[in-house]
């Protein structure tokens, strides 16, 4: 496995609060790293629906539906639920099955939360790691995350608690401090009874600056879930694959630098990767289907060299 790392020295005090994405073009079109341009794949500006990616405002059904969505998963999302629910799903218990197995599972699921996308979720999954495999050749780990990353998603299904759509998809924040205006729909979070916690509702809350985000609770969800699957399993993808998977929805990080004063070293490094992902995970979502099983060898391959045959879910 050739893992190309970045020199993060040079970026600085890039990384506050505000500037944390800065060394990403915004909107992703291109990828700077050590102050080089990657350009690669180039992002559309529509998505499959004729509206602009991620475009929360824009007037349509779908779109109502999806602030129906933050505004129960923001009053929901408490520190207590979190940890609750962490204590539940950490036991893996629920099933005993393979990553491929897993993939053809959430065929069954359309994510609600997503404005870019109904298509099975398996399309998604290979559109995204196609389209990385294609500009990095070489990081088979970054294929593989790509492909994996969001197969956390059967919690939705019976057999994985049927949690409702707010408990497992959507943008992802810390609890257990005061919620940055940086999130999505902020104004929901008036009616998260953490709100009135005096012990989360500081800036820091239960945290310290530097702490790193592996001491932070992050709201739960598929992420979350697959994070701790693919740990408690003993994958042996690099730390970065790992943080892609825990944080790929974590977008006030990744688009406003919020909460980048709990981050540290390692988190830093790791960011990058999740920046060079987030392009691929959000604009390549098209209605080009890819051939499942023209390409299911090539990715079979890597859940062998990653991955036990099976995993408990």
């Amino acid at each position: 496995m050739a893992t190309t790392l970045v020199d993060q020295s040079a970026l600085g005090s890039q990384f506050d609060e505000k500037n944390v994405h800065n060394h990403v073009t915004k909107d992703t079109n291109e990828v700077t790293l050590n102050g080089v341009s990657h350009n690669g794949f180039t992002a559309p500006e529509i998505n499959s629906f004729g509206h602009s990616f991620r475009a929360y405002d824009a007037e349509s059904k779908r779109q109502k539906g999806v602030e129906e969505f933050y505004r129960l998963q923001h009053i929901n999302q408490t520190y207590d639920f979190v940890k609750k629910m962490r204590e539940n799903y950490e036991k893996l218990n629920r099933a005993e099955m393979s990553i491929w197995e897993c993939c053809e599972l959430l065929n069954q699921v359309v994510d609600d939360s997503d404005p870019d996308l109904d298509e099975p979720q398996i399309q998604h999954l290979l559109q995204s790691a196609e389209a990385i495999r294609k500009d990095y050749p070489n990081e088979d780990w970054l294929h593989l995350t790509a492909l994996i990353h969001d197969l956390g998603k059967i919690l939705l299904l019976p057999q994985f608690g049927e949690l409702p759509q707010w408990a497992v998809v959507g943008d992802t924040f810390p609890v257990g401090c005061a919620f940055d205006e940086a999130n999505i729909h902020h104004k929901f979070f008036k009616e998260n009874p953490d709100i009135k916690n005096p012990a989360y509702n500081t800036k820091d809350g239960i945290y310290t600056n530097g702490c790193g985000l592996e001491n932070v609770m992050m709201s739960w969800g598929h992420d979350d879930y697959m994070y701790l699957v693919a740990k408690e399993n003993g994958c042996t993808l690099p730390s970065a694959g790992l943080f892609i998977i825990r944080y790929h929805s974590f977008y006030p990080l990744r688009k406003e630098g919020a909460y980048s004063r709990l981050m540290n070293d390692e988190d830093r490094e790791n960011l990058k990767w999740l920046h060079i992902f987030n392009k691929y995970d959000l604009y390549s979502k098209s209605k080009v289907l890819v051939d499942v099983e023209k390409v299911k060898p090539y990715y079979q391959s890597l859940v062998e060299k990653y991955f036990p045959a099976k995993l408990k879910w």
